[in-house]
């Protein structure tokens, strides 16, 4: 934001304007009405910049200073310099995390109190009170910490997304067991915990999966309690996408675009030949079949995991 540098001549100091450039860089654009008075600018020389352009209302009591433009910080910053004591949560805070992905316009907006008013843009999330210990800053962003912002995801996604943002945080390395008992243990009464802890009951860890089929093969698995297989290992020298240990069963995940590659397709049918030859049964699932056929297909591979001959 190298413009916001032109609102110097309008400040007493020579470092009052600089500051308050910093300040606004360093959040993505947006600045704060209470930040604005904290750094010495008067209630006058607010509302005398928002008539010239100089300030840009963004959401009540916060500004875009000397243009219009926000980054994706920003828009998630904002929210809460909104609000007293307010930080990011829910959906927002796991996609700010990257551990769940989340394509909702508004903003999850944590906020201590029971009288305060929404606005455009933002889910407001009003609570009593929040634990220091439920608190950090992520990228500069005051935001829940994970096992906090896990528990409140546990109240308003399905399970399966639930499972992806731990799965996600575990691979991350930020996924701390010991918070998350600590944290649960507090939290009587909370509408994620129940549906958590039966999660983080029999929760294994997703290994590493290079497409939502493979991810989609792995979870079939688990729901329909067919043995843990495998993924993207190694067979008589050739990788295989899964493998169930202790059989001779291999399974193939042939996506959409697999017949349009002819290259891809010469080599496939030559590691089949090779593992056949090996003694191994390769069965391949199509996307068609494990999207709307999970049950047939789960029932196919338990019979041929019954019954090991070639």
């Amino acid at each position: 934001m190298p413009d916001v540098v032109d609102l110097t001549r309008h400040y007493d100091g020579p470092d009052r304007p600089r500051a308050i450039a910093e300040l606004a860089t360093r959040q993505g654009g947006p600045i704060s009405r209470n930040q604005l008075l904290a750094l010495g600018v008067g209630p006058r020389t607010i509302e005398s910049w928002l008539r010239r352009g100089r300030l840009h209302r963004y959401l009540r009591g916060v500004y875009l200073l000397g243009h219009e433009a926000i980054t994706a910080k920003g828009r998630v910053m904002a929210p809460t310099l909104a609000y007293d004591g307010g930080i990011l949560g829910y959906r927002s805070a796991a996609d700010w995390r990257g551990i769940l992905q989340s394509a909702r316009a508004k903003v999850d907006i944590i906020v201590p109190g029971r009288s305060k008013r929404g606005q455009p843009g933002i889910d407001l999330h009003l609570v009593r009170s929040l634990d220091p210990r439920d608190v950090t800053v992520h990228d500069g962003v005051p935001t829940t910490t994970v096992a906090r912002t896990l528990l409140d995801l546990a109240a308003v996604v399905p399970p399966r997304r639930l499972e992806r943002a731990i799965n996600e945080a575990e691979r991350l390395r930020i996924f701390d067991g010991f918070e998350m008992q600590e944290l649960l243990a507090r939290s009587h009464g909370r509408r994620g915990v129940k549906p958590l802890s039966s999660l983080l009951a029999d929760f294994r860890p997703e290994p590493t999966l290079r497409s939502e089929m493979e991810r989609r093969f792995w979870h079939m698995c688990h729901d329909y309690g067919l043995p843990e297989p495998v993924m993207n290992g190694e067979i008589e020298g050739k990788e295989v996408d899964a493998h169930f240990p202790g059989t001779n069963l291999i399974v193939e995940l042939d996506s959409i675009g697999f017949h349009l590659n002819r290259k891809a397709f010469e080599a496939d049918r030559e590691r089949d030949a090779v593992l056949l030859l090996a003694g191994y049964r390769v069965v391949r699932v199509t996307w068609r079949q494990l999207t709307q056929e999970p049950a047939t297909v789960a029932q196919r591979i338990r019979i041929l995991l019954a019954d090991p001959q070639p």
